[in-house]
């Protein structure tokens, strides 16, 4: 930041709301008064056209209106104004104002006064020029070396450029590769205009060139030639600049430094006139606005450079001479002589600031004040200490960011479900299947115990389920303060949703003395809807596919006492049976037994059962609760309907198949759609008509398909949502029925439920299944794990591949099998570590990750297969190549790369009676270190001994064979192969005969 700042000279603001911009304002002797003082001339974006004259005379007085020499309002926009000599036969200077659509030439003439007023300026048009297209820029000069008198050249818009000569239109020219307009301006050294193109290059253009390349009468493309005279319009020469140009300046008060100026967004260029770049400066701000102006030293230029610091430099080439100070950041710079100071600097700001300074420094008369030297008080400052001191704790507890437990709650909120139905019904589907749809009232209430800041209130219910309203705007509540709000619930689909619950999320902010804004909370509450919003009562079915039977220890209930909201419309007033028809069709009765102490739920879909059973056990808990008894069982004996569950799991997972079917077939159908466009507009775009070759046709029928396609899977993405949501409910059905079934604690069932249901919707990129299967392998792994092997195998592998749609659901289908069985045989479920029992030491060497597979193949029986005894011994010593082998029994090439003593006798020739003997042997020493209790993967030593002997003995008769006999030698290698496979078979028996020895 610059020590010094612009010394005000003369000031002004110009209006109020308007704007003004790089080519608002210039300086010349508009009104040809001779004196060689400068008029200040500015016109707005509104059409103002003011002229000031300052004058050092006048500072005194406080009003700037007396430099003010004229003030017009035209009716058009005016983007520049410029002062020369505009008029043919004429050497007086003229002011020219360049509008949107016009370009007009005004003289500037005085009367002196006669009385104390002044002189009066008055505005007259010499001519003007309507424009066919919009204007953006203009220069002047005097083009071809004409001398006399100056013309015009105007951009516009669209890339044209447009040359006047005084009140006649010479020509207008196309820029080839034209975009965006640049700055403009014109070298009277070269006679050539420079701009600065989209490609961020600097072009330059001889007016010759220009004069006699092809006419504009309509824009042509510069990829093509004319076909028809003139020639095509290129640059003289080219600079890449690689940003963005402000404005062009050629300076032309000294012929020894000719140069061309160019103001980037980052950068100030400085070139020659044949486009040698002579110097480059990087500025380290952003440039507003530049002015070259004349230096005393020569060889060198000075320019005035603003930027948006509100700094006014002063450099001389790439040196940093002087910086000031402005109030604004200017838009437009200029340098003026007025009477009595020559060299102000004229500046300019985009909301009408004029401004003319002088660099300069005024001596400054400040004086640092006295301090005051007064004893400080040392009890004041302690308390002012301690002050801090606790504002500093407040400020960094996290009590405003977490609530406290024993905090008051700041909103409490409670949601009421009408005991009645509404009359008239708030549903958008008045009928479903011949039955009304019902709807019922919520009411929610909420009481704030503090100042509460924009509350909101949401609404969620569980899909087809629907509310009237579900966001609800509180704003603020006071201490005290109570609000309500009402919404109605209702079905909204031809299926029964998954959950009769809805959750309630109430957000707001609480404010603090630490931020009085407040901090963001969050509350929710849940509330239940009634069963009689999805279903009515009817007759019962007289054939049932599924049944479900609940024992109970108590003697049978009312299902009428049970059921309150049903008992008056029920036909069967003993209580023993209740049918329940749902608005989707689907009917559900409920059958208590008069001797026994059962219920059957029975019914023709099995997922529409889960309401019922849900409500049935849950109305159970608060009947027995109420009656004082404390020892109420309930329990499911029957086996596990996992067929029928299958049915949904295979259902939702071929509408899954066929959602992903038809997004492949989409996207075929709309690459060919893509395709056959191209094929068509390449046709249309050839100027010799060719035949479509029934590209039309094919173009009909493909988006016929892609509709078609389109409105499939939207039908299919319905019908999705529908199966998941019955998925859901058959899901939510097997995890009661197995809570029943083995008496699960409420965390073991949170577990289960978690484990199952570990979507709450599906999405395109994650499903169910896949989902599912991950965490039933996860619980078979660790807490349902049958040996601590396992778990040590599940710990140590740290991932596993990316979830993806399956090819199908059968090993989704093994695993939840294997999960009912592993619960039904007592399985632990649990989050905790030591679901099972401590890890030996010898397994933690198998936790290698991708050594074992933690989960055994299952057969078709649905069990694993167990482990022999015998292979136990062969496991500790070679786990991963013993476990490969029971992967697959078929990889026989694995195992046989450790070959047993059995083989390795066998091919060193060895008969099969000491194979035998040595296999008895064995035997006889397992039996004997079993019943006293060794270490059964300890093998005796005397039998090995022996069948070395006899293996060097047999490998000499073995080599007399080979030299008498080859034939023999065959024989005895396809014995080998046949002992070889025996004896892998003896191995993998348990304690059976060996049938195929002999």
């Amino acid at each position: 930041m610059s020590l010094f700042k612009a010394r005000d000279w003369w000031s002004a603001a110009l209006g109020e709301g308007e704007e003004f911009d790089l080519g608002c304002l210039c300086v010349g002797d508009v009104d040809n008064s001779g004196t060689g003082h400068d008029k200040v001339v500015v016109g707005s974006y509104m059409g103002m056209l003011r002229i000031f004259s300052p004058n050092a005379n006048k500072l005194s007085d406080s009003s700037p209106a007396d430099a003010q020499l004229l003030e017009v309002q035209l009716q058009n926009a005016i983007i520049q104004v410029e002062v020369g000599k505009f008029v043919s036969c004429s050497e007086l200077l003229h002011l020219a104002v360049l509008h949107p659509r016009k370009l007009s030439v005004y003289s500037v003439t005085g009367t002196a006064g006669n009385v104390e007023h002044g002189d009066q300026y008055q505005l007259k048009l010499v001519y003007e020029h309507n424009l066919q297209r919009t204007a953006c820029n203009m220069t002047y000069g005097t083009f071809g070396g004409v001398t006399g008198h100056q013309s015009l050249c105007i951009q516009s818009m669209d890339g044209m450029l447009m040359f006047f000569e005084q009140d006649s239109y010479s020509f207008g020219r196309f820029l080839p590769g034209f975009l965006l307009p640049g700055p403009l301006a014109y070298n009277p050294r070269t006679d050539s205009f420079l701009t600065v193109s989209s490609a961020r290059q600097l072009e330059s253009y001889k007016y010759e060139t220009l004069a006699v390349a092809t006419d504009a009468e309509s824009r042509q493309d510069s990829d093509f030639l004319p076909k028809t005279g003139g020639k095509r319009l290129t640059p003289d020469w080219t600079f890449v600049l690689g940003e963005q140009a402000l404005d062009i300046s050629v300076p032309s008060f000294s012929h020894s430094s000719s140069s061309i100026l160019v103001l980037g967004e980052r950068n100030l260029f400085c070139l020659r006139d044949n486009g040698q770049i002579r110097f480059m400066k990087k500025l380290e701000f952003n440039p507003s606005c530049f002015l070259p102006y004349a230096s005393v030293k020569d060889g060198t230029t000075n320019l005035l450079l603003g930027n948006h610091n509100n700094m006014l430099l002063v450099y001389q080439d790439v040196t940093l001479k002087w910086a000031a100070q402005l109030p604004f950041v200017p838009v437009a710079l200029r340098v003026a002589n007025f009477p009595e100071l020559k060299g102000v600097v004229v500046s300019l700001s985009s909301d009408g600031h004029l401004l003319s300074s002088y660099m300069g420094t005024d001596p400054s008369f400040f004086s640092t004040p006295k301090v005051d030297a007064r004893e400080a008080d040392y009890e004041q400052v302690d308390a002012e200490m301690k002050k801090l001191q606790k504002f500093i704790r407040e400020a960094t507890r996290s009590q405003d960011i977490l609530p406290s437990p024993d905090a008051v709650e700041e909103l409490s909120v409670k949601a009421t479900v009408s005991s009645c139905l509404d009359t008239p019904s708030q549903a958008l589907i008045q009928d479903m299947d011949g039955l009304p749809v019902p709807s019922v009232t919520v009411q929610v209430k909420l009481k704030a115990s503090s100042v509460l800041l924009s509350a909101r209130l949401s609404v969620c219910v569980q899909p087809p389920l629907a509310v009237s309203q579900d966001q609800f705007v509180l704003e603020s509540m006071g201490v005290g303060s109570t609000k309500e709000v009402a919404f109605s619930a209702f079905l909204n689909g031809p299926y029964p949703p998954a959950d009769l619950t809805g959750d309630i999320v109430v957000s707001y902010s609480s404010p603090t003395e630490l931020n009085p804004k407040g901090v963001p909370r969050v509350l929710q509450s849940r509330f239940s809807l009634p069963l009689a919003l999805v279903c009515v009562l009817s007759s019962p079915a007289k054939t049932t596919k599924f049944k479900i039977t609940v024992d109970t220890n108590q003697p049978p209930v009312d299902l009428n006492a049970i059921f309150r909201e049903f008992s008056a419309k029920t036909e069967d007033k003993d209580g023993n049976s209740l049918t329940f028809q749902f608005l989707s069709g689907a009917k559900v009765t409920v059958l208590a037994s008069k001797t026994s102490q059962r219920y059957r739920i029975q019914s023709d879909s099995f997922e529409d059962m889960w309401l019922v059973v849900k409500e049935l056990v849950q109305r159970f808990d608060q009947h027995f609760s109420k009656l004082g008894i404390k020892d109420f069982k309930k329990s499911f004996s029957g086996p596990m309907p996992l067929q029928e569950y299958f049915l949904s799991v295979d259902n939702h997972f071929q509408l899954r198949v066929g959602a992903q079917q038809y997004q492949d077939l989409l996207s075929e159908r709309a690459i060919q759609f893509r395709a056959i466009q191209r094929r068509l507009l390449t046709r249309f775009k050839d100027k010799t008509p060719a035949p479509l070759q029934n590209l039309d046709t094919l173009l009909d029928a493909t988006y016929n398909q892609v509709i078609a396609l389109a409105e499939a899977a939207e039908e299919n993405r319905a019908l999705l949502e529908q199966a998941f949501v019955r998925l859901r409910s058959s899901t939510h059905l097997l995890v009661l029925l197995l809570s029943l079934w083995q008496g699960l604690t409420p965390d073991q069932t949170a577990i289960l439920e978690a484990t199952l249901l570990p979507l709450l919707q599906d999405t395109p990129q994650l499903g169910w299944e896949e989902s599912c299967d991950a965490a039933v392998s996860h619980l078979l792994r660790s807490c349902l794990s049958r040996s601590p092997k396992d778990q040590a195998t599940s710990l140590a592998q740290t991932g596993g591949p990316v979830l993806g749609l399956p090819q199908d659901t059968s090993r989704l289908k093994k695993h939840i099998a294997l999960l009912c069985d592993r619960i039904g045989k007592g399985g632990r479920l649990t989050l905790a570590s030591d679901a099972n029992a401590q890890i030996p030491a010898q397994i933690q060497n198998l936790a290698a990750p991708g050594g074992v597979e933690p989960i055994a193949e299952v057969f078709g029986d649905g069990e694993e297969m167990d482990t022999p005894q015998e292979m136990s011994k062969y496991i500790k010593k070679k786990p991963s190549k013993k476990v490969k082998k029971e992967k697959d029994p078929k990889e026989k090439k694995d195992v046989s790369r450790e070959p047993s003593e059995s083989a390795v006798k066998e091919e060193a020739g060895v008969p099969e009676e000491p194979i035998k003997e040595a296999k008895r042997e064995k035997k006889e020493s397992s039996k004997d270190k079993k019943e006293s209790k060794k270490d059964s993967s300890k093998e005796p030593k005397e039998p090995k001994d022996e069948a070395k002997k006899k293996e060097s003995s047999s490998s000499k008769e073995k080599k007399e064979k080979k030299e008498k006999d080859k034939e023999k030698e065959g024989k005895e290698s396809g014995d080998k192969k046949v002992s070889r496979k025996s004896s892998v078979k003896v191995k993998d028996k348990k304690k059976e005969p060996e049938a195929g020895e002999s």
